[in-house]
């Protein structure tokens, strides 16, 4: 059996990661969404995710329950060690991922590639301002960040997010699952 992919979705802060994977589960019920753990208030909403303190996860992060984490924005990530057993069984999986962990994310992985999603800036702002999660400053910072470029040397797509969910969601299956001849 071949192992599965972990897929790495990045993009700025507001392109809608979580929606284009929402909608890729959807369409595709044999990609799995990867939980990841958060030290963001579990009230605040967007993705599903586990709710951990600064401590907690600095203790996970030392006790090994982590395949891959970072900081970013004041908080805390990790990727869950567990996922390597799905991989292991051949599912592809999605993981909202930074850029800034891509590297770490290519090392942990066999089978690892990225997908890029990427929006208009004026598109960020409105869906930052709308989400309702951080301060104007914040969201400022957020922005001055959009054009982060990625690690070079990966397995890359990238897939525009400025119109319909749906057609986000069909041109980023059609990268990761190509017709096979």
């Amino acid at each position: 059996m071949k192992n599965g992919r972990l897929i790495a979705v990045v993009g700025p802060s507001g392109v809608g990661k979580d929606s284009v994977m929402e909608g890729l589960a959807a369409a595709d019920p044999t990609l799995q969404l990867v939980r990841r753990t958060i030290t963001r208030a579990p009230e605040l909403g967007g993705e599903d995710y586990d709710a951990v303190t600064v401590a907690e996860f600095e203790d996970m992060a030392a006790h090994g329950h982590f395949a891959v984490h970072w900081g970013a924005h004041d908080l805390h990530y990790g990727i869950p060690a567990s996922i390597q057993i799905a991989l292991a069984n051949g599912q592809d999986c999605l993981a909202n991922f930074s850029r800034s962990a891509l590297e770490a994310g290519d090392a942990t992985f066999a089978h690892f590639c990225v997908l890029n999603i990427t929006a208009r800036p004026d598109t960020l702002a409105t869906r930052l301002a709308a989400r309702g999660r951080e301060t104007g400053a914040q969201i400022a910072k957020r922005l001055a960040q959009a054009g982060k470029p990625l690690p070079t040397g990966m397995n890359v797509l990238t897939v525009s997010n400025d119109g319909a969910l749906e057609d986000t969601v069909a041109n980023a299956l059609s990268l990761l699952q190509p017709v096979r001849v």
